[in-house]
């Protein structure tokens, strides 16, 4: 079955064709990076006049590489929520269109279940059940996966999510956005013991707390005004430290939770390589098998969006057209 995924959710216009939900023939993204920079963050009016500009062409490059035309596609997908409401709905109308002058079935895809399908992606033969630490800019989630749709929420943050930290910790530094990847980037060339910054609800159970981790890095600054470029690095690498240290700990808490041999991590934070070299190392000194999508599948993309797809069409059937976005969706989990 070929499926055509579109996702655009926040501020990456993607297009990609998947077959059976795990071969990936194309991933077109096109990121709006540079639109919202100047603003520290995304901008849902700007976003989602650019996704109009930008999905059709998105649409034909994912088909161009995929080397298929429209007629060959059997199921067209969309991400249908969460994510800011304009921008969810070009994807869905675009794909709404398409399934409608093709007279082929529309799949509206949840993108948090989107994000726990990479893992499916990277190896279809995982085994069950999965310990999945789901962090990006506006999640930050354990979720145990037994099956198919059959999700369990173990802990979620309860203030800002781990991407929303690592943001506004860059802007303090004066870093611009998305302070994800740059904070990264010095955090190499740091010391991660420099500044004991807090580890928020480490040991406490399995939700999550990042603001006072972000005060914490506030009241740094603020007691050393203009730090040359090596303490900017120090703090950046103490900050990621204590961010993965709380991330990669629940996670391993969940895994010992529900009994799972396999860590899964996902979301744009998944993209980090401090937390990829925690998950990592964890996983072998704890005899369990580590499944770190690579960078790609991690940050918004519609490869996870159609692979999805392929699970919700054979589970539920096509999507009502008359089915609309919904920018607070919520996955959903075992009550």
């Amino acid at each position: 079955m070929i499926i055509l995924g579109i996702e655009t959710s926040c501020d990456e216009t993607a297009a990609a064709v998947v077959v059976d939900g795990i071969e990936i023939r194309s991933s077109v993204v096109s990121s709006q990076v540079d639109l919202h920079a100047r603003y520290g963050g995304v901008v849902p009016e700007i976003a989602s006049r650019a996704h109009l500009e930008l999905v059709n062409g998105v649409i034909g490059d994912a088909l161009v590489e995929a080397g298929i035309e429209f007629g060959d596609v059997e199921v067209v997908a969309a991400t249908r929520g969460p994510g800011l409401a304009g921008a969810l709905l070009v994807g869905v109308s675009a794909a709404k269109s398409i399934a409608l002058t093709r007279g082929i079935p529309y799949v509206g895809v949840n993108h948090l279940e989107g994000h726990l399908h990479a893992a499916w992606l990277q190896d279809p033969s995982v085994e069950l059940p999965l310990a999945v630490l789901l962090v990006s800019g506006g999640h930050t989630m354990l979720v145990g996966v037994h099956g198919d749709a059959d999700y369990e929420l173990l802990g979620e943050t309860v203030d800002d999510a781990a991407g929303e930290a690592f943001d506004k910790v860059a802007r303090l530094l004066g870093l611009g956005y998305p302070g994800g990847p740059v904070i990264d980037q010095l955090a190499r060339s740091g010391d991660p013991q420099a500044i004991r910054f807090p580890r928020p609800m480490q040991g406490d159970g399995l939700d999550f707390s990042f603001s006072g981790l972000k005060t914490a890095v506030l009241h740094h600054v603020r007691r050393h005004p203009e730090p040359d470029d090596a303490e900017v690095a120090d703090i950046a690498a103490s900050f990621q430290a204590a961010v993965v240290d709380v991330l990669s700990s629940k996670l391993d808490a969940a895994a010992d939770q529900i009994g799972a041999r396999t860590l899964v991590v996902g979301g744009g934070v998944a993209a980090n390589s401090g937390l990829r070299i925690e998950v990592a190392a964890m996983a072998g000194e704890t005899g369990r098998v580590a499944l770190i999508p690579p960078p790609e599948l991690c940050t918004d993309n519609a490869a996870m969006i159609a692979a999805t797809a392929w699970w919700r069409f054979r589970t539920d059937g096509a999507t009502s057209l008359a089915d609309g976005a919904f920018p607070n969706l919520k996955l959903p989990t075992r009550v």
